[in-house]
């Protein structure tokens, strides 16, 4: 029986990896927190250190469906400009494993699609993981609830 995969998330090279095995299948490039790491409340910092993967949501919207409250409200156009940090296509909502990380879940903190792809790369979210809407489509049929992830903490 193959392993599950797990997620390594690093904040100083604003990239996921999907690592099953000791192998990396898949490495996607994302954007966390402009604010840097953290985990108070309504800090938008990206926490790190160890979670799961608590629910997947999204499985059968269209790429580009506008989340809110983790409810699909609607599809997001790229020609809609805004500067808002939009969660669209897909949600991986985390669960903190850590006593510092373990208000992760009720911050709402998740690994989602986004409508600013053009700053991927580069810490630009309000605490989550952002990817491309193909990118987390992806990840999202790569992995299952219960999978885990790390978010490797700054060392730069």
């Amino acid at each position: 029986m193959k392993p599950r995969p797990r997620l390594v998330i690093s904040l100083d090279h604003q990239n996921l990896q999907v690592i099953q095995g000791g192998a990396c299948l898949r490495e996607f490039t994302v954007s966390t927190a402009l604010n840097g790491e953290g985990f108070e409340i309504d800090s938008y910092r990206t926490p790190t250190g160890r979670f799961r993967i608590a629910e997947k949501i999204g499985a059968d919207q269209a790429s580009g469906t506008l989340f809110k409250g983790r409810v699909a409200a609607g599809c997001w156009q790229p020609d809609d400009a805004t500067e808002a940090d939009l969660i669209l296509s897909r949600i991986l909502r985390l669960d903190g494993l850590d006593q510092a990380n373990a208000n992760t879940l009720a911050r709402c903190i998740y690994i989602h699609g986004t409508n600013r792809a053009d700053v991927l790369g580069r810490p630009a979210s309000h605490g989550c993981v952002r990817l491309g809407n193909a990118d987390v489509i992806e990840l999202f049929d790569m992995v299952a609830e219960g999978d885990l992830v790390e978010i490797l903490p700054g060392t730069r």
